[in-house]
């Protein structure tokens, strides 16, 4: 019986496994694991809209400016997944992110003086403190996270508001320090943007054959190799366009080139939150409670400790966007929109394919879904949109990715 069964396997074709392994992609599709395919096709989907109505959309001046303009919303993004993947939640991320951002301003200007590399670090240690506190009254006295969040969204307006107001220049603190100006406004010259493509290419096509290859040594099974290989190939591809983007003159007075430093920063937090969700017994566990906190508490997890620990990786990440913030802009003032800014912070998270109620998220989540942000903004703004337009059509997003999640969790429930 055995040996007919070995005959018709031996007969099987690479075209046999091919289409196998398209069928079960399928099946996973339909039954909701459809992984980042919404959120890339909604983004290429923008793209040709943008692309069609205005021609200077996909221009090397206006794209950089869109991988600027979605710094902000990625980096503030990555910050709230780490508290939905605990489904958890921080309104104040917002003002956390003026504040730290106010922190460096001052201390590096005339007034005081300070050398960026105490400044900037200082600064990173006051938005840390402020989510920390946060997440100590919310363990403490076992409070929802929307309250007591909401609460330290209304403190940190009141703190930023009298501290910029406490300098006596109108409201406004300009920046005036070179390093913490050009974290934004500072570009790689051409041939180390060259240089750190070809290395970050490299070194995930590395990682991606590695995976596969542990994979099938462990008896996991893996995706085929040509999907691999076309992964690889795509990757370069997209690495070339990126360094010709960059590289290319982007102003018609002077010269302008090379990636800009905020584009290797948003990778190095990326690199880093990935690595430790997936890679350290911490993000184990994060995961692992926001699945199910009970059942994590009783296999011996300190939830307490591992929720602290969210919310300050949480608020480090926050201080990162506020400096990039104040770096773009120039400065801070009274007029930032904290409040706008937290919104976008979860609606980021949540377009790109993490889930509201916790367990589910990566940080590639964050940033695929404030690059949708930005496209929206920057492609309204070519078509002199007004601020209204530019709401709506993200609330449509927003809700449209939200409604992918539901039935994305419904296929899961119905296929187990």
């Amino acid at each position: 019986m055995s040996t007919p069964h070995t005959e018709v396997e031996s007969l099987a074709t690479p075209e046999d496994e091919v289409s196998t392994n398209l069928v079960a992609q399928l099946k996973r599709v339909w039954q909701g694991d459809s992984g980042l395919l919404p959120i890339l096709f909604g983004l290429a989907a923008l793209v040709i809209f943008f692309e069609v109505r205005s021609s200077v959309f996909l221009s090397p001046e206006n794209i950089t400016n869109l991988f600027v303009q979605s710094t902000i919303f990625i980096l503030l993004g990555m910050a709230e997944i780490w508290l939905l993947l605990l489904g958890d939640i921080d309104l104040s991320l917002g003002y956390a992110t003026g504040l730290g951002g106010a922190v460096a301003v001052i201390l590096v200007s005339s007034n005081y003086r300070w050398h960026w590399y105490l400044a900037l670090p200082l600064a990173l240690v006051v938005t840390t403190a402020c989510s920390a506190l946060s997440a100590f009254i919310i363990i403490r006295f076992r409070l929802p996270s929307f309250i007591v969040t909401l609460a330290m969204f209304l403190g940190l307006e009141g703190v930023l508001l009298y501290i910029i107001n406490a300098q006596g220049t109108g409201g406004s603190v300009s920046v005036q320090d070179n390093v913490l100006y050009n974290l934004v406004n500072g570009n790689l010259t051409p041939f180390a943007t060259w240089v750190f493509v070809i290395i970050v290419a490299a070194l995930l096509s590395v990682m991606m054959l590695r995976a596969d290859r542990a994979r099938r040594r462990s008896g996991l099974g893996g995706r085929p190799l040509w999907i691999t290989v076309t992964k690889i190939v795509m990757l370069g591809v997209a690495g070339l366009l990126l360094i010709l983007v960059f590289n290319a003159n982007r102003s018609s007075f002077t010269h302008v080139v090379g990636m800009p430093f905020a584009i290797p920063i948003d990778l190095f937090v990326l690199a880093a939150g990935t690595f430790i969700l997936t890679k350290t017994k911490a993000g184990r566990y994060i995961y692992a409670i926001g699945g199910n906190t009970e059942a994590a508490r009783r296999a011996g997890v300190n939830v307490n400790r591992f929720r602290l620990l969210a919310f300050m990786l949480s608020g480090f990440t926050t201080g990162i966007a506020g400096l990039l913030y104040v770096s773009r802009l120039g400065g801070i003032s009274t007029g930032i929109e904290g409040g706008t800014y937290v919104l976008y912070a979860v609606a980021a998270a949540v377009i790109g394919g993490a889930s509201l109620y916790g367990g589910h998220g990566k940080m590639i989540h964050a940033v695929l879904g404030g690059l949708v942000i930005g496209t929206i903004a920057n492609g309204m703004s070519l078509l002199n949109m007004n601020a209204a337009t530019q709401y709506i059509a993200t609330a449509l997003v927003l809700l449209a990715a939200v409604i992918v999640d539901s039935l994305a969790r419904r296929g899961n429930t119905s296929a187990g």
